[in-house]
């Protein structure tokens, strides 16, 4: 899709050598089968950077782009930036938990104490799969910060809304990987990655500067690191 669009807008992309040649061009932090996103990151190559516009690629490429994706915000970035894989150290995600089948609906107050429970415990031990084998992991250090948003609606067998900032690197936590944490009769609703984190100097920032979307309703965006 991205490649697609490259060659639509004519961007002079930087290729691999070799007997196959690639574009030069790669992405974040993988997203789940099934999860959404208000923003993912690529970075960029090009073997020529002097007649590209950065300012206007955002809404060149979104013209360029299947219904539905959009790209926001491009910048170029120093030679030596870090990969995006190696650059972010967390994820904000917010989701829905709900019941798993066959048990009983938790309700705010119910799941408040879990989540308090959770938060206040030195270790949170799951059982989980990574690569196609189970292994047990304690992923409390991994779970920086989690608060419970609401009721998604009047009926308790709607879930509630959970929001939390998980770790990356060097343990990798996932919202299902929470759920188990907080009970073993959890299972995931829309679940959306709303923001990624970098630290500069100590402090705490997205790859990107860009205005974040409404992450209840916003579409997929995509941010472009050009070098």
């Amino acid at each position: 899709m991205w490649e697609r669009a490259f060659r639509r807008v004519q961007l002079p992309l930087a290729y691999s050598e070799g007997f196959s040649p690639r574009p030069k061009v790669s992405f974040g932090l993988a997203l789940p089968t099934g999860h959404e996103s208000v923003a993912e990151y690529l970075d960029v190559e090009l073997s020529d950077a002097r007649d590209v516009d950065v300012t206007a690629l955002p809404a060149r490429l979104s013209g360029a782009l299947p219904v539905g994706v959009e790209a926001t915000a491009a910048e170029v970035i120093t030679p030596g930036t870090p990969s995006l894989q190696e650059d972010v150290t967390a994820c904000t995600w917010r989701w829905v938990a709900v019941a798993s089948e066959g048990s009983k609906p938790i309700g705010s107050a119910e799941m408040a104490v879990r989540v308090d429970y959770l938060l206040a415990a030195s270790s949170a031990v799951v059982t989980r799969t990574r690569k196609g084998s189970e292994q047990t992991d304690d992923i409390r250090s991994g779970i920086s910060t989690l608060q419970l948003l609401g009721p998604v609606g009047p009926d308790p067998t709607h879930g509630v809304w959970l929001e939390a900032d998980l770790a990356c690197r060097p343990l990798s936590v996932r919202p299902s990987e929470v759920l188990l944490a907080l009970g073993p009769d959890l299972e995931e609703r829309s679940v959306r990655r709303t923001h990624q984190w970098i630290l500069r100097e100590g402090a705490r920032r997205e790859p990107l500067v860009v205005a974040t979307p409404d992450v209840a309703t916003g579409a997929p965006h995509a941010l472009e690191r050009a070098s």
